[in-house]
């Protein structure tokens, strides 16, 4: 199912990549409650799976009053080829991702756009709020580690960002793709707007754009936890690699910054939060020294 386009280009485009996921419906279904809108949502359902498996549910949502969707396939389990695929199809000035475990606050795609042009920015990052399960570790919700927000410099500037929550003006994509060697390993949306960011590119910030994400079993718990931070530290000394930065400046510093997380982690046994706090950061050094000493990354997908 691919829907005819409209007859002239939406003001907006929505991207959801997708993999097997029932949430999908939850996150359309959100959508389809966006509020501030002088025109249906135009959504574009980019899905990864080999199979169509995803069609049955974005047929569910053919003739929305509020959604003109339109349905991708494109395998397969490469988020980089999705993601391609979504920008390849998108008609709109404006671009903006949800993932597909995500839930939209009414007045999220209005706060995205309401941002754009109130910061003169070309790319800006909502934040996601974890929910977390009821039944599970305490420290979960104390040490809050799955809520997202962008990572801003001592100096107020945001040189990267996430496709979990933004939004960028197309004109500044021209010709810009996620790289595909990364689609597996994952990080390809950090390398991807830090890209942007090097060639000139604003990233601002709307922290009232804000999207809700359940915290699944699987991820409430710490081995995942340092798993995404590795993960994320080996995509952080990639940048520095693809900056020319000095490797081995690079790799010494993350090796003091992880010793001294070792540390912290002992000296904070006694609160469960603060630890773990400490031992994910600890991991996302141990990230940047494996990857500038030449270990491969991790495969997340």
């Amino acid at each position: 199912m691919s829907q005819v386009p409209n007859p002239t280009p939406p003001k907006l485009d929505v991207c959801v990549c997708t993999f097997r996921r029932a949430s999908l419906s939850e996150t359309l279904s959100s959508l389809g409650e966006q509020v501030g809108l002088d025109e249906p949502l135009s959504v574009i359902v980019a899905d990864n799976d080999q199979a169509p498996s995803a069609r049955s549910i974005v047929e569910t949502f053919t003739g929305h009053p509020r959604l003109h969707i339109r349905y991708v396939h494109a395998p397969a389990q490469n988020i980089s080829l999705a993601r391609n695929a979504c920008l390849d199809h998108a008609r709109a000035p404006v671009i903006a991702f949800i993932d597909d475990d995500e839930i939209a606050r009414p007045d999220w795609a209005m706060r995205l756009l309401d941002a754009l042009a109130r910061q003169s920015a070309d790319i800006v990052l909502g934040d996601v709020d974890a929910v977390y399960p009821k039944i599970g570790p305490a420290w979960l919700a104390e040490a809050d580690l799955h809520s997202i927000r962008p990572t801003v410099l001592a100096d107020g500037r945001i040189v990267t960002g996430y496709t979990c929550n933004c939004a960028f003006r197309r004109e500044v994509i021209e010709g810009v793709r996620f790289d595909l060697s990364l689609g597996r390993s994952g990080g390809e949306d950090t390398e991807f707007f830090a890209r942007l960011s090097r060639s000139g590119a604003k990233i601002g910030h709307a922290p009232q754009a804000r999207l809700l994400e359940q915290v699944r079993p699987e991820r409430a718990n710490l081995a995942w936890l340092l798993k995404r931070s590795f993960r994320a530290g080996q995509t952080h000394a990639r940048l520095v690699l693809d900056a020319k930065a000095g490797r081995i400046r690079s790799a010494s510093l993350s090796a003091v910054k992880l010793a001294y997380c070792g540390l912290a982690v002992l000296g904070q046994l006694g609160s469960a939060a603060k630890w773990r706090r400490s031992a994910v950061r600890g991991a996302l050094h141990a990230g940047v020294v494996a990857r500038l000493i030449g270990l491969r990354d991790l495969q997340l997908y």
